[in-house]
């Protein structure tokens, strides 16, 4: 397996994040309160600027009804 570098995955997050909440017509806010994560941590991970935890990974997919690997892959 090729080894990525961090900063890709963070723009992967980014980009699948905000399309799979968009795709649901979900404010930030929304994810967030579905999640039960601040909203501040969505915003900051749509700008690919913050790195979660896997907690806050594993809440977010599972209020998105994906895998946690979808929220990352290329």
């Amino acid at each position: 397996m090729r080894r990525r570098n961090p900063a890709h995955t963070k723009r992967l997050l980014a980009r699948n994040l905000r399309r799979l909440r968009a795709e649901r017509s979900w404010s930030q806010h929304d994810l967030a309160n579905e999640a039960k994560v601040r909203q501040a941590l969505v915003s900051a991970l749509e700008l690919a600027q913050a790195n979660p935890t896997l907690e806050s990974l594993d809440k977010i997919a599972a209020a998105l009804r994906v895998d946690v690997a979808d929220l990352v892959a290329g």
